[in-house]
């Protein structure tokens, strides 16, 4: 009988690789928590996203509405549906995230990234990145395209944190207590926003997805909600861990933060390769609509699987040295946003608010230190980072 291993095991929280590494190994079988089914080589991560019909996204809407959650609208979004629904909703919102609406954002997202870069650079001794710069950026980018008032923004990370922890198994009666209750703040905040937009459109995300589409079609309220819902945790947390997880890759390679800062025009190289090795989205779940067969085992109907994105990335069979860093790999990592029909709309977004934290940064310092204090990791199994990351940095 095979071992029983545990997804979210502190052990497994703060290093996950060597037990994706046993999984490629072992193949497809079930872990904790909950006897779902992990699937972790390159190949069957992809044909399972590939193939709404019998891994459904729909059967998800379970795991972000426990017995102890009376409403989440996430649990009626774009990411827990499948076709034809979604190819409708996804062609209603995609819009808002193409390269036009991203070049209008571009100026604004440099003249933040500068500014935080100034701040940073003048603090004494040692900073928290996390708080100091990977968070602060993409919150304000978001409030901006939400249109917040700037004294919402700090709410913003707790509510993504809250969101992406529902679906991770048990939480304490006190955490229940304050998850439900960032859930009706949300929804407090979203219905006022939607409301004032309403009644006076202005330049934001929000006005965008309330005016009728080119067809003439309109998203219901329910609908909108439930879309601002999903983007919360998609646009917050994925640039946050994004930008950590770069610094964190940087402060043990210094031969490769001064090959880059050499030659910025590497930048872009070195995202992709940072969402392949150290990628802010670790999985995603699945439900099965019928009993399949995959890799050779036997899924019943019903089964719960968890695609492993970030064991995925490692897969040796699909990219030699997976478990190093090469800048000259080349190309673009793909499943580290999702793959198929759910491919993260953001993605676009996140890679423009890395490029341009970076571009803004990385010159400004002759080089940083990461503090040797243990990293404290993020708790869901959905998404990876760390929770503070103290750097202390040398401007150039």
């Amino acid at each position: 009988m095979q071992p029983t291993l545990d997804l979210m095991s502190p052990e497994t929280r703060a290093n996950p690789y060597p037990l994706y590494a046993e999984l490629r190994r072992t193949g497809i079988r079930q872990v904790e928590p909950g006897g779902m089914w992990a699937v972790s080589r390159y190949e069957d991560v992809a044909a399972v996203l590939k193939d709404p019909r019998r891994f459904s996204s729909e059967g998800l809407a379970r795991g972000f509405l426990p017995p102890w959650i009376q409403r989440n609208p996430t649990a009626q979004s774009l990411v827990v549906k499948d076709p034809p629904e979604h190819a409708r909703l996804r062609g209603r919102v995609a819009r808002a995230f193409g390269p036009a609406a991203l070049a209008v954002l571009e100026p604004e997202i440099r003249a933040i990234a500068h500014e935080l870069t100034q701040r940073l650079l003048h603090a004494d001794g040692e900073v928290d990145f996390v708080e100091a710069f990977a968070l602060r950026l993409p919150v304000r980018v978001l409030g901006l395209l939400f249109g917040l008032e700037a004294d919402e923004y700090p709410k913003l990370k707790g509510w993504a944190d809250d969101l992406v922890s529902i679906p991770a198994g048990q939480h304490p009666p006190e955490e229940q207590a304050r998850i439900r209750q960032s859930l009706v703040d949300m929804e407090r905040c979203f219905e006022d926003l939607i409301e004032a937009r309403r009644s006076a459109p202005e330049h934001d995300l929000v006005s965008e997805l309330i005016r009728p589409g080119e067809d003439g079609s309109v998203l219901t309220h329910e609908e909108l909600i439930s879309f601002l819902f999903s983007l919360l945790p998609a646009g917050v947390e994925t640039t946050v861990y994004l930008l950590a997880n770069t610094m964190y890759v940087l402060s043990d390679r210094p031969d490769d933060f001064a090959r880059v800062r050499a030659d910025m025009r590497l930048v872009p190289r070195l995202i992709e390769e940072v969402l392949r090795f150290e990628p802010p989205g670790h999985s995603s779940l699945r439900i099965t609509t019928e009993e399949t067969e995959l890799a050779g085992v036997h899924l019943p109907r019903g089964a719960v699987v968890v695609v492993l994105l970030a064991s995925a990335l490692r897969d040796e069979r699909q990219f030699p040295g997976a478990d190093r860093i090469d800048l000259a790999r080349g190309g673009s990592s793909h499943m580290a946003f999702g793959h198929g029909i759910h491919f993260c709309l953001g993605a676009m977004l996140a890679r423009l608010e890395a490029r341009l934290g970076l571009e803004a940064l990385l010159p400004r310092l002759q080089g940083f230190t990461r503090s040797p204090v243990p990293i404290d990791w993020s708790r869901s199994l959905i998404a990876r980072g760390p929770l503070a990351l103290p750097l202390k940095f040398s401007p150039a």
